[in-house]
């Protein structure tokens, strides 16, 4: 997966989050988006993965030399944020079973992502139901072993200790192959794997 903005932007009414922003993320690599709480790095992921547009400015995406159209790129993409709400009325077993129905898991078996996320005992147990630990352990499993080229992350070590943590760092280390990371973040460790940073402050309009 290779990313291009040109000229990005967005705003909220006569408020500019960032402003001229050009970049290109390519392949095999992993970046993290860095900035202090309230930055607008949340704003320009979720500019990235299509769910909000622009206010100016383009995203060109491309997979293996195809382009991909901004209405396509969710196919392409799994995503983690403390934002994004899990299915909670279903059990564990049934909330994989309802997301692999959409996207397939990267070289693994639902209940072999069960074990790797050491759920195993909350199997038949309502996500309604779980710690927000395990809530957030399993939101990010669900995006790192999802076969898919894009992986965004904002804030992925949310509600964790540190052995969640380390669970994340490893997993998330495991299967950066032969996709594009993007990790939001202002705390060092979320993003230690990274290749390049980018500041989205570097990208506030001057007032």
């Amino acid at each position: 997966m290779q990313i291009k903005l040109l000229g990005l932007g967005k705003r909220y009414n006569y408020d500019w989050i960032f402003r001229h922003l050009s970049y290109e993320f390519i392949p095999d690599k992993a970046y993290a988006i860095l900035g202090y709480n309230g930055s607008g790095k949340s704003t320009f992921i979720n500019t990235l993965s299509g769910n909000l547009v622009p206010s100016e400015g383009t995203i060109q995406y491309q997979n293996n030399s195809q382009t991909i159209l901004v209405e396509e790129i969710y196919r392409y993409l799994s995503f983690s944020a403390p934002y994004l709400e899990l299915v909670e009325e279903f059990t564990l077993t049934e909330l994989l079973q309802f997301h692999t129905h959409f996207k397939p898991l990267r070289h693994l078996t639902p209940n072999q992502l069960i074990e790797r996320m050491y759920l195993e005992k909350a199997r038949h147990k309502y996500v309604k139901d779980f710690s927000s630990g395990m809530k957030q352990r399993l939101k990010l499993g669900l995006a790192i072993y999802t076969d898919a080229p894009l992986l965004l992350l904002d804030e992925p070590t949310t509600n964790l200790d540190q052995a969640g943590i380390n669970w994340y760092l490893e997993h998330v280390s495991q299967n950066r192959k032969d996709r594009l990371v993007v990790v939001c973040s202002n705390i060092a460790h979320e993003y230690q794997f990274c290749d390049e940073t980018l500041d989205i402050t570097q990208f506030h309009p001057v007032k």
